[in-house]
């Protein structure tokens, strides 16, 4: 009998814990003896990772915020680092979260154990000298977008864009019409989704400002409704604090659900936090806003590290300024009421931006967990 098949890997938040699921599932597919042992949220255990710490752990964002929990992330670090080494796997797949994952790849990587990164980390925005650090570090990148590969290529990197999982997961059909029937909202209604974030810190920031601008958005227009998804019951109490502070009860016109995609699947405008689900949004065809609101100090160094002109994924996509972002001071309650009056008034002026939005659609639908794991059987050197 062949060994099973043993694999490294550790995600950091929900958008890793997607990709990872969908990466194990692909690979115990072809290989149904396959084990997965580090750290994942709920899909990727019930994908079949063996998760040895709680993900939530590694979910933490920015410059500043990580400092308080160095002695923590420091010790999960140690310990997975003592396990794969006693342990080791045919290859470990650290899964964004560069800050921890790059750091273990490292000392794995020291150890003799074959590194995988998926996600590549933005060193054509930020912190372009960390590519000395990768090249060390990692034996394969596998990249999400197209633009992404040739800094990479440049240093002499092994990469693969393998385009990413939600393209191949959504559909071109809208199931604008069915979801609204599973709510029970009207067809004729007209919608908008809230989404604050799913880290404490950013619904604490951008909430109040979603919340104050759909009351002054209803001033004008007593009809809309707002949805609000929460990615847990944690957030859920914290975005019900924020609303009753605001006087404002959950109900008819602000429902909060638990399903991120059916809250935007139901609505016609989305107004949300930077971040993975601004890319859903875009693959669902919704028009949207982007808002990016960091922590003072936290802000402030990303502003003097950061060299691109757009922060949102469907911008960044585009090559363009295609969807409206606010950043930091600009994230008002007026400006995000201008930008919901004005799609509630002109819904017929983001035509074009949806047919962009399916065009980038179809260039990174590549099958992306089936490339994936293409380029790691390729770096381990085993065949489906």
């Amino acid at each position: 009998m062949s060994k099973p098949l043993i694999f490294g890997i550790v995600a950091g938040e929900k958008s890793g814990d997607i990709l990872g699921a969908s990466l194990i599932l692909e690979m115990r597919k072809r290989h149904p003896d396959a084990q997965f042992v580090g750290i994942g949220g709920d899909a990727m255990i019930a994908a079949g990772c063996q998760s040895m710490f709680e993900m939530d752990r590694l979910s933490v964002m920015g410059f500043v915020e990580p400092l308080g929990r160095l002695p923590e992330l420091f010790g999960i670090k140690r310990q997975l680092r003592e396990y794969f080494v006693a342990n080791p796997p045919l290859a470990f797949i650290g899964i964004d979260a560069p800050d921890f994952n790059l750091r273990l790849e490292s000392e794995l990587h020291n150890a003799g154990i074959k590194t995988v990164h998926y996600v590549g980390p933005s060193v054509w925005a930020y912190r372009a000298k960390r590519i000395v650090a990768i090249k060390k570090a990692v034996d394969l990148m596998l990249t999400l977008f197209p633009f992404e590969t040739q800094i990479y290529k440049d240093h002499g990197i092994k990469v693969a864009c393998v385009g990413h999982p939600l393209a191949d997961q959504i559909g071109f059909t809208d199931a604008k019409q069915q979801v609204r029937a599973e709510l029970g909202i009207d067809q004729d209604a007209k919608v908008i989704a809230l989404m604050p974030g799913s880290r404490s810190g950013e619904i604490n920031r951008l909430a109040p400002i979603f919340f104050g601008a759909a009351i002054k958005s209803l001033q004008r227009n007593p009809s809309l409704r707002f949805l609000i998804p929460c990615s847990s019951a944690d957030n859920r109490r914290l975005i019900g604090d924020i609303m009753r502070q605001l006087g404002l009860l959950s109900g008819e016109q602000f429902c909060l659900l638990d399903d991120s995609r059916q809250a935007m699947s139901a609505a016609d405008f989305v107004v949300m936090a930077s971040g993975t689900a601004t890319l859903e949004a875009l693959l669902l065809r919704r028009p949207m806003v982007i808002c990016y609101k960091l922590a003072a100090l936290t802000f402030a160094i990303a502003s003097k590290m950061v060299k691109i002109p757009n922060v949102g994924l469907p911008n960044l996509l585009a090559g363009k300024r295609l969807v409206p972002e606010y950043l930091q001071g600009q994230v008002t309650v007026d400006a995000v009421s201008g930008e919901i009056i004005k799609f509630v008034s002109e819904p017929e002026s983001t035509a074009a931006m949806l047919k962009e939005f399916t065009s980038i659609h179809k260039r990174i639908r590549l099958g992306a967990s089936a490339q994936a794991v293409n380029a790691i059987e390729s770096l381990v050197g085993i065949k489906a």
